[in-house]
Protein backbone atom coordinates (compact mmCIF):
# COMPACT_ATOMS: atom_id res chain seq x y z
CA UNK A 1 0.00 0.00 0.00
CA UNK A 2 2.84 2.39 0.87
CA UNK A 3 4.51 1.60 -2.47
CA UNK A 4 1.32 2.42 -4.37
CA UNK A 5 0.92 5.66 -2.40
CA UNK A 6 4.42 6.72 -3.41
CA UNK A 7 4.17 5.50 -7.00
CA UNK A 8 0.97 7.29 -8.05
CA UNK A 9 1.49 11.00 -7.41
CA UNK A 10 -1.10 13.45 -8.74
CA UNK A 11 1.63 15.94 -9.70
CA UNK A 12 2.52 13.73 -12.63
CA UNK A 13 -0.99 12.72 -13.74
CA UNK A 14 -3.78 15.18 -12.83
CA UNK A 15 -4.97 17.76 -15.44
CA UNK A 16 -2.79 20.83 -14.93
CA UNK A 17 -5.31 23.59 -14.21
CA UNK A 18 -7.19 21.42 -11.74
CA UNK A 19 -3.89 20.33 -10.18
CA UNK A 20 -2.67 23.91 -9.67
CA UNK A 21 -5.98 24.98 -8.17
CA UNK A 22 -6.19 21.94 -5.90
CA UNK A 23 -2.68 22.54 -4.62
CA UNK A 24 -2.65 26.34 -4.59
CA UNK A 25 -6.08 27.31 -3.27
CA UNK A 26 -5.49 25.90 0.23
CA UNK A 27 -2.12 27.71 0.41
CA UNK A 28 -3.62 30.92 -1.02
CA UNK A 29 -6.40 30.75 1.55
CA UNK A 30 -4.05 30.03 4.46
CA UNK A 31 -1.60 32.78 3.48
CA UNK A 32 -4.45 35.27 3.05
CA UNK A 33 -5.52 34.38 6.58
CA UNK A 34 -1.88 34.86 7.63
CA UNK A 35 -1.87 38.29 6.02
CA UNK A 36 -5.15 39.12 7.70
CA UNK A 37 -3.91 38.43 11.19
CA UNK A 38 -0.72 40.41 10.53
CA UNK A 39 -2.90 43.36 9.52
CA UNK A 40 -5.32 42.85 12.41
CA UNK A 41 -2.34 42.82 14.78
CA UNK A 42 -1.22 46.23 13.50
CA UNK A 43 -4.76 47.66 13.46
CA UNK A 44 -5.24 46.81 17.13
CA UNK A 45 -1.81 48.20 18.02
CA UNK A 46 -2.39 51.39 15.98
CA UNK A 47 -5.68 52.02 17.75
CA UNK A 48 -4.04 51.31 21.11
CA UNK A 49 -1.17 53.76 20.53
CA UNK A 50 0.22 55.11 17.23
CA UNK A 51 3.73 54.96 18.74
CA UNK A 52 3.16 51.24 19.17
CA UNK A 53 2.47 50.96 15.43
CA UNK A 54 5.74 52.79 14.68
CA UNK A 55 7.56 50.44 17.09
CA UNK A 56 6.13 47.33 15.42
CA UNK A 57 7.07 48.80 12.01
CA UNK A 58 10.67 49.13 13.20
CA UNK A 59 10.62 45.56 14.58
CA UNK A 60 9.14 44.16 11.36
CA UNK A 61 12.45 43.68 9.46
CA UNK A 62 13.83 41.44 12.20
CA UNK A 63 10.56 39.52 12.28
CA UNK A 64 10.85 39.10 8.50
CA UNK A 65 14.43 37.85 8.91
CA UNK A 66 13.15 35.11 11.21
CA UNK A 67 10.51 34.03 8.69
CA UNK A 68 13.09 34.26 5.89
CA UNK A 69 15.42 31.76 7.56
CA UNK A 70 12.53 29.44 8.40
CA UNK A 71 10.95 29.57 4.95
CA UNK A 72 14.27 29.60 3.06
CA UNK A 73 15.55 26.46 4.76
CA UNK A 74 12.16 24.79 4.28
CA UNK A 75 12.12 25.74 0.58
CA UNK A 76 15.44 23.90 0.19
CA UNK A 77 13.88 20.83 1.80
CA UNK A 78 10.71 21.21 -0.30
CA UNK A 79 12.68 21.39 -3.54
CA UNK A 80 14.82 18.34 -2.69
CA UNK A 81 11.90 16.23 -1.46
CA UNK A 82 9.73 16.97 -4.52
CA UNK A 83 12.61 16.21 -6.92
CA UNK A 84 13.47 12.94 -5.17
CA UNK A 85 9.82 11.87 -5.23
CA UNK A 86 9.72 12.66 -8.96
CA UNK A 87 12.85 10.51 -9.44
CA UNK A 88 11.28 7.73 -7.32
CA UNK A 89 14.17 7.91 -4.82
CA UNK A 90 11.99 7.55 -1.72
CA UNK A 91 14.71 6.94 0.91
CA UNK A 92 16.47 10.14 -0.16
CA UNK A 93 13.16 12.01 0.11
CA UNK A 94 12.69 10.68 3.66
CA UNK A 95 16.24 11.68 4.57
CA UNK A 96 15.72 15.21 3.25
CA UNK A 97 12.53 15.61 5.30
CA UNK A 98 14.24 14.34 8.46
CA UNK A 99 17.20 16.67 7.94
CA UNK A 100 14.79 19.57 7.63
CA UNK A 101 13.22 18.90 11.01
CA UNK A 102 16.63 18.60 12.71
CA UNK A 103 17.85 21.84 11.12
CA UNK A 104 15.02 23.73 12.87
CA UNK A 105 16.94 23.49 16.14
CA UNK A 106 20.03 25.15 14.70
CA UNK A 107 17.97 28.03 13.30
CA UNK A 108 16.24 28.57 16.64
CA UNK A 109 19.49 28.98 18.57
CA UNK A 110 20.43 31.96 16.36
CA UNK A 111 17.16 33.80 16.94
CA UNK A 112 17.01 33.01 20.64
CA UNK A 113 20.37 34.76 21.06
CA UNK A 114 19.21 37.70 18.93
CA UNK A 115 16.05 38.01 21.03
CA UNK A 116 18.00 38.13 24.27
CA UNK A 117 20.85 40.41 23.23
CA UNK A 118 19.85 42.39 20.10
CA UNK A 119 16.22 43.46 20.52
CA UNK A 120 16.76 46.77 22.35
CA UNK A 121 19.90 47.86 20.43
CA UNK A 122 18.12 47.18 17.12
CA UNK A 123 15.07 49.31 17.93
CA UNK A 124 17.21 51.98 19.60
CA UNK A 125 19.24 52.41 16.41
CA UNK A 126 16.18 53.90 14.65
CA UNK A 127 14.40 55.85 17.36
CA UNK A 128 15.31 57.98 20.35
CA UNK A 129 11.74 58.02 21.66
CA UNK A 130 11.81 55.95 24.90
CA UNK A 131 8.18 54.84 24.46
CA UNK A 132 8.80 53.53 20.93
CA UNK A 133 12.03 51.81 22.03
CA UNK A 134 10.27 50.10 24.93
CA UNK A 135 7.32 48.96 22.83
CA UNK A 136 9.60 47.66 20.10
CA UNK A 137 11.88 45.83 22.54
CA UNK A 138 8.94 44.10 24.22
CA UNK A 139 7.47 42.95 20.92
CA UNK A 140 10.74 41.80 19.35
CA UNK A 141 11.97 39.93 22.43
CA UNK A 142 8.81 37.83 22.62
CA UNK A 143 8.77 37.07 18.89
CA UNK A 144 12.44 36.07 18.64
CA UNK A 145 12.74 34.11 21.87
CA UNK A 146 9.70 32.00 20.95
CA UNK A 147 10.74 31.58 17.32
CA UNK A 148 10.99 27.77 17.55
CA UNK A 149 7.21 27.63 17.04
CA UNK A 150 7.03 29.21 13.56
CA UNK A 151 10.33 27.63 12.49
CA UNK A 152 9.06 24.09 13.08
CA UNK A 153 5.57 24.82 11.73
CA UNK A 154 6.95 26.23 8.46
CA UNK A 155 9.26 23.23 8.01
CA UNK A 156 6.40 20.76 8.40
CA UNK A 157 4.22 22.82 6.03
CA UNK A 158 6.83 22.89 3.25
CA UNK A 159 7.68 19.22 3.69
CA UNK A 160 4.05 18.16 3.29
CA UNK A 161 3.55 20.56 0.37
CA UNK A 162 6.44 18.85 -1.43
CA UNK A 163 4.35 15.65 -1.45
CA UNK A 164 1.32 17.41 -2.93
CA UNK A 165 -0.51 17.73 0.42
CA UNK A 166 -1.79 21.30 0.66
CA UNK A 167 -4.77 20.89 3.00
CA UNK A 168 -2.96 20.26 6.27
CA UNK A 169 -0.50 23.18 5.80
CA UNK A 170 -3.53 25.41 5.28
CA UNK A 171 -5.09 24.16 8.50
CA UNK A 172 -1.85 24.73 10.47
CA UNK A 173 -1.78 28.40 9.44
CA UNK A 174 -5.51 28.82 9.88
CA UNK A 175 -5.39 27.58 13.46
CA UNK A 176 -2.52 29.91 14.35
CA UNK A 177 -4.22 32.88 12.71
CA UNK A 178 -7.56 32.31 14.44
CA UNK A 179 -5.91 31.93 17.85
CA UNK A 180 -3.90 35.13 17.31
CA UNK A 181 -6.92 37.15 16.16
CA UNK A 182 -8.96 36.00 19.17
CA UNK A 183 -6.27 36.79 21.76
CA UNK A 184 -5.02 40.07 20.22
CA UNK A 185 -7.78 42.37 21.55
CA UNK A 186 -8.05 40.41 24.80
CA UNK A 187 -4.38 40.89 25.68
CA UNK A 188 -3.79 44.32 24.11
CA UNK A 189 -6.78 46.09 25.70
CA UNK A 190 -7.28 43.86 28.75
CA UNK A 191 -10.81 42.68 28.00
CA UNK A 192 -12.59 40.70 30.73
CA UNK A 193 -10.22 39.00 33.15
CA UNK A 194 -7.24 39.34 30.77
CA UNK A 195 -4.52 41.85 31.75
CA UNK A 196 -4.01 45.03 29.66
CA UNK A 197 -0.58 44.30 28.15
CA UNK A 198 -0.56 46.64 25.13
CA UNK A 199 2.11 45.91 22.52
CA UNK A 200 3.51 43.02 24.57
CA UNK A 201 0.03 41.49 24.50
CA UNK A 202 0.08 41.55 20.70
CA UNK A 203 3.40 39.68 20.72
CA UNK A 204 2.14 37.09 23.22
CA UNK A 205 -1.00 36.50 21.13
CA UNK A 206 1.21 36.01 18.06
CA UNK A 207 3.54 33.44 19.62
CA UNK A 208 0.65 31.57 21.26
CA UNK A 209 -1.00 31.22 17.85
CA UNK A 210 2.29 29.97 16.41
CA UNK A 211 2.63 27.47 19.26
CA UNK A 212 -0.82 26.04 18.54
CA UNK A 213 -0.02 25.78 14.82
CA UNK A 214 3.27 23.98 15.55
CA UNK A 215 1.68 21.42 17.89
CA UNK A 216 -1.02 20.64 15.32
CA UNK A 217 1.62 20.30 12.57
CA UNK A 218 3.75 17.84 14.58
CA UNK A 219 0.72 15.71 15.43
CA UNK A 220 -0.21 15.42 11.75
CA UNK A 221 3.40 14.79 10.67
CA UNK A 222 3.96 11.87 13.04
CA UNK A 223 0.46 10.40 13.28
CA UNK A 224 -0.77 10.44 9.65
CA UNK A 225 0.45 8.56 6.58
CA UNK A 226 2.29 10.62 3.95
CA UNK A 227 4.48 10.14 0.86
CA UNK A 228 7.47 10.66 3.15
CA UNK A 229 8.47 9.35 6.58
CA UNK A 230 10.49 11.07 9.29
CA UNK A 231 13.18 8.63 10.42
CA UNK A 232 14.84 9.99 13.57
CA UNK A 233 16.05 6.60 14.86
CA UNK A 234 19.75 6.29 14.06
CA UNK A 235 19.70 9.62 12.26
CA UNK A 236 23.02 11.21 11.25
CA UNK A 237 23.59 14.41 9.33
CA UNK A 238 24.60 13.68 5.75
CA UNK A 239 26.90 16.18 4.06
CA UNK A 240 25.52 15.57 0.57
CA UNK A 241 21.92 15.99 1.73
CA UNK A 242 22.82 19.22 3.54
CA UNK A 243 24.56 20.46 0.41
CA UNK A 244 21.48 19.71 -1.71
CA UNK A 245 19.15 21.40 0.79
CA UNK A 246 21.22 24.54 1.12
CA UNK A 247 22.10 24.81 -2.58
CA UNK A 248 18.49 25.98 -2.91
CA UNK A 249 17.78 26.84 0.73
CA UNK A 250 20.66 29.23 1.36
CA UNK A 251 19.97 31.38 -1.71
CA UNK A 252 16.32 31.32 -0.68
CA UNK A 253 17.22 32.47 2.84
CA UNK A 254 19.31 35.29 1.42
CA UNK A 255 16.61 36.06 -1.14
CA UNK A 256 13.88 36.37 1.47
CA UNK A 257 16.15 38.10 3.98
CA UNK A 258 16.75 40.78 1.38
CA UNK A 259 13.24 42.05 2.12
CA UNK A 260 14.15 42.78 5.73
CA UNK A 261 17.43 44.41 4.68
CA UNK A 262 15.52 46.49 2.14
CA UNK A 263 13.06 47.73 4.78
CA UNK A 264 15.95 48.57 7.11
CA UNK A 265 17.58 50.46 4.23
CA UNK A 266 14.36 52.33 3.41
CA UNK A 267 13.86 53.24 7.08
CA UNK A 268 17.45 54.53 7.12
CA UNK A 269 16.84 56.63 3.98
CA UNK A 270 13.71 58.16 5.52
CA UNK A 271 15.44 58.79 8.87
CA UNK A 272 18.57 60.35 7.34
CA UNK A 273 16.49 62.70 5.20
CA UNK A 274 15.93 64.82 8.35
CA UNK A 275 12.50 65.75 7.02
CA UNK A 276 9.34 66.50 9.02
CA UNK A 277 7.89 63.58 7.04
CA UNK A 278 10.58 61.09 8.13
CA UNK A 279 8.70 59.42 11.01
CA UNK A 280 5.42 59.46 9.06
CA UNK A 281 7.17 57.84 6.08
CA UNK A 282 8.45 55.02 8.31
CA UNK A 283 4.90 54.46 9.58
CA UNK A 284 3.47 54.53 6.03
CA UNK A 285 6.08 51.98 4.92
CA UNK A 286 5.10 49.71 7.82
CA UNK A 287 1.39 50.01 6.98
CA UNK A 288 2.10 49.38 3.29
CA UNK A 289 4.01 46.16 3.98
CA UNK A 290 1.18 44.91 6.16
CA UNK A 291 -1.45 45.68 3.52
CA UNK A 292 0.54 44.55 0.48
CA UNK A 293 0.75 41.12 2.08
CA UNK A 294 -2.92 40.71 1.10
CA UNK A 295 -1.72 40.90 -2.52
CA UNK A 296 1.65 39.17 -2.31
CA UNK A 297 0.67 36.40 0.13
CA UNK A 298 -1.88 34.88 -2.31
CA UNK A 299 0.86 34.93 -4.97
CA UNK A 300 3.25 33.20 -2.58
CA UNK A 301 0.47 30.71 -1.81
CA UNK A 302 0.13 30.11 -5.54
CA UNK A 303 3.88 29.53 -5.71
CA UNK A 304 3.66 26.94 -2.93
CA UNK A 305 1.32 24.97 -5.16
CA UNK A 306 3.21 25.56 -8.41
CA UNK A 307 6.76 24.94 -7.14
CA UNK A 308 6.42 21.24 -6.22
CA UNK A 309 4.55 20.62 -9.51
CA UNK A 310 7.43 22.15 -11.49
CA UNK A 311 10.03 20.36 -9.34
CA UNK A 312 8.28 16.99 -9.63
CA UNK A 313 7.89 17.19 -13.41
CA UNK A 314 11.43 18.50 -13.83
CA UNK A 315 12.63 15.45 -11.90
CA UNK A 316 10.36 13.24 -14.04
CA UNK A 317 11.73 14.99 -17.19
CA UNK A 318 8.24 16.01 -18.32
CA UNK A 319 8.82 19.38 -20.02
CA UNK A 320 5.26 19.82 -21.25
CA UNK A 321 3.72 19.61 -17.79
CA UNK A 322 6.46 21.77 -16.31
CA UNK A 323 5.78 24.56 -18.83
CA UNK A 324 2.04 24.12 -18.37
CA UNK A 325 2.37 24.75 -14.64
CA UNK A 326 4.48 27.86 -15.24
CA UNK A 327 2.17 29.46 -17.83
CA UNK A 328 -0.98 28.90 -15.82
CA UNK A 329 0.77 30.10 -12.67
CA UNK A 330 1.78 33.37 -14.33
CA UNK A 331 -1.77 33.97 -15.58
CA UNK A 332 -3.25 33.48 -12.10
CA UNK A 333 -0.57 35.63 -10.44
CA UNK A 334 -1.13 38.52 -12.86
CA UNK A 335 -4.86 38.33 -12.12
CA UNK A 336 -4.24 38.55 -8.36
CA UNK A 337 -1.85 41.48 -8.74
CA UNK A 338 -4.26 43.34 -11.03
CA UNK A 339 -6.94 43.22 -8.34
CA UNK A 340 -4.42 44.50 -5.79
CA UNK A 341 -3.41 47.40 -8.03
CA UNK A 342 -7.03 48.45 -8.54
CA UNK A 343 -7.68 48.44 -4.78
CA UNK A 344 -4.58 50.51 -4.03
CA UNK A 345 -5.66 53.12 -6.59
CA UNK A 346 -9.36 53.30 -5.72
CA UNK A 347 -9.60 53.01 -1.92
CA UNK A 348 -6.21 53.90 -0.37
CA UNK A 349 -7.84 56.29 2.13
CA UNK A 350 -10.16 53.59 3.51
CA UNK A 351 -7.25 51.18 3.83
CA UNK A 352 -5.06 53.63 5.75
CA UNK A 353 -7.85 54.90 8.02
CA UNK A 354 -8.11 51.44 9.66
CA UNK A 355 -4.79 52.10 11.39
CA UNK A 356 -5.73 55.48 12.87
CA UNK A 357 -3.45 58.51 12.47
CA UNK A 358 -3.93 62.08 11.22
CA UNK A 359 -4.21 64.01 7.97
CA UNK A 360 -0.47 63.90 7.23
CA UNK A 361 -0.38 60.10 7.45
CA UNK A 362 -3.43 59.90 5.19
CA UNK A 363 -2.08 62.30 2.54
CA UNK A 364 1.36 60.71 2.34
CA UNK A 365 -0.04 57.19 2.49
CA UNK A 366 -2.52 57.68 -0.38
CA UNK A 367 0.21 59.00 -2.67
CA UNK A 368 2.68 56.28 -1.68
CA UNK A 369 0.20 53.44 -2.15
CA UNK A 370 -0.74 54.51 -5.68
CA UNK A 371 2.90 54.83 -6.75
CA UNK A 372 4.17 51.61 -5.18
CA UNK A 373 1.27 49.52 -6.52
CA UNK A 374 2.60 50.10 -10.05
CA UNK A 375 5.12 47.36 -9.27
CA UNK A 376 2.52 44.66 -8.60
CA UNK A 377 1.97 43.27 -12.12
CA UNK A 378 5.66 43.04 -13.15
CA UNK A 379 6.31 41.52 -9.72
CA UNK A 380 3.81 38.73 -10.47
CA UNK A 381 5.85 37.50 -13.44
CA UNK A 382 9.16 37.99 -11.64
CA UNK A 383 8.01 35.93 -8.65
CA UNK A 384 7.01 33.03 -10.92
CA UNK A 385 10.42 33.17 -12.59
CA UNK A 386 12.03 32.88 -9.16
CA UNK A 387 9.79 29.89 -8.41
CA UNK A 388 11.00 28.10 -11.57
CA UNK A 389 14.62 28.62 -10.58
CA UNK A 390 13.99 27.32 -7.05
CA UNK A 391 11.97 24.30 -8.17
CA UNK A 392 14.63 23.16 -10.64
CA UNK A 393 17.53 23.57 -8.22
CA UNK A 394 18.85 26.82 -9.76
CA UNK A 395 19.00 28.64 -6.44
CA UNK A 396 21.65 31.16 -7.47
CA UNK A 397 19.44 32.58 -10.22
CA UNK A 398 16.55 33.08 -7.82
CA UNK A 399 18.94 34.80 -5.42
CA UNK A 400 20.25 37.09 -8.15
CA UNK A 401 16.77 38.25 -9.19
CA UNK A 402 15.69 38.91 -5.61
CA UNK A 403 18.95 40.74 -4.97
CA UNK A 404 18.30 42.96 -7.99
CA UNK A 405 14.68 43.63 -7.01
CA UNK A 406 15.23 44.54 -3.39
CA UNK A 407 18.81 45.68 -2.89
CA UNK A 408 20.96 46.24 -5.96
CA UNK A 409 18.32 48.38 -7.68
CA UNK A 410 15.76 49.70 -5.22
CA UNK A 411 18.00 51.16 -2.49
CA UNK A 412 20.34 53.09 -4.82
CA UNK A 413 17.33 54.39 -6.78
CA UNK A 414 15.56 55.37 -3.55
CA UNK A 415 18.69 57.13 -2.25
CA UNK A 416 19.12 59.04 -5.50
CA UNK A 417 15.46 60.11 -5.55
CA UNK A 418 15.63 61.21 -1.90
CA UNK A 419 18.68 63.40 -2.54
CA UNK A 420 17.49 64.91 -5.84
CA UNK A 421 13.69 65.02 -5.75
CA UNK A 422 12.82 64.84 -2.06
CA UNK A 423 11.53 62.25 0.37
CA UNK A 424 8.08 61.93 -1.23
CA UNK A 425 9.63 60.73 -4.52
CA UNK A 426 11.30 57.71 -2.88
CA UNK A 427 8.24 55.55 -3.54
CA UNK A 428 8.95 55.51 -7.30
CA UNK A 429 11.94 53.27 -6.57
CA UNK A 430 9.61 50.27 -6.14
CA UNK A 431 8.14 50.08 -9.68
CA UNK A 432 11.40 51.15 -11.35
CA UNK A 433 13.37 48.37 -9.63
CA UNK A 434 10.70 45.76 -10.35
CA UNK A 435 10.65 46.41 -14.10
CA UNK A 436 14.43 46.21 -14.49
CA UNK A 437 14.59 43.03 -12.36
CA UNK A 438 11.90 41.41 -14.53
CA UNK A 439 13.93 42.05 -17.68
CA UNK A 440 16.93 40.33 -16.08
CA UNK A 441 14.77 37.39 -14.89
CA UNK A 442 13.35 36.80 -18.36
CA UNK A 443 16.86 36.80 -19.85
CA UNK A 444 18.01 34.16 -17.31
CA UNK A 445 14.90 32.07 -17.97
CA UNK A 446 15.44 32.09 -21.74
CA UNK A 447 19.02 30.96 -21.14
CA UNK A 448 17.68 28.07 -19.05
CA UNK A 449 15.23 27.12 -21.81
CA UNK A 450 18.03 26.95 -24.38
CA UNK A 451 20.35 24.90 -22.17
CA UNK A 452 19.01 22.82 -19.26
CA UNK A 453 15.35 22.49 -20.30
CA UNK A 454 16.35 21.48 -23.83
CA UNK A 455 17.46 18.12 -22.43
CA UNK A 456 14.00 17.29 -21.07
CA UNK A 457 11.58 15.13 -23.02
Amino acid sequence: MEKELRKENKMGTMPMTRLILSMSLPAIFSMTIQAMYNVVDSIFIGNFDLKGLTAVSLAYPMQMLLISVAVGTAVGVNSLVSRKLGEKEFKEADSAATHGLVLCGFSYIIFLLLGIFASRPFIGAYSQDPVIVEYGTQYLTWVLCCSIFPIVQVMVEKTLQATGNMIYPMLFQLLGAVVNIIFDPLLIFGIGFFPRLGVAGAAIATVFGQFCGMVFALIILFCKKHHIKIRLKGFRLNGNTLKNIYSVGFPSIIMQSISSVMIIGMNTIFTMANSPLSETSVTVLGIYFKLQSFVFMPCFGLNQGVMPIIGYNYGARNKKRMYGALIRGIAIAVGIMTVGTILMWTIPDQLISMFGGGDELMRLGEKAFRIVSLCFIPAAVGILMITVFQATGKGFRSLLISFCRQLLLILPIATLLSLTAGIESVWYAFPLAEVVALIIALALFLNLVKTDFKKLS
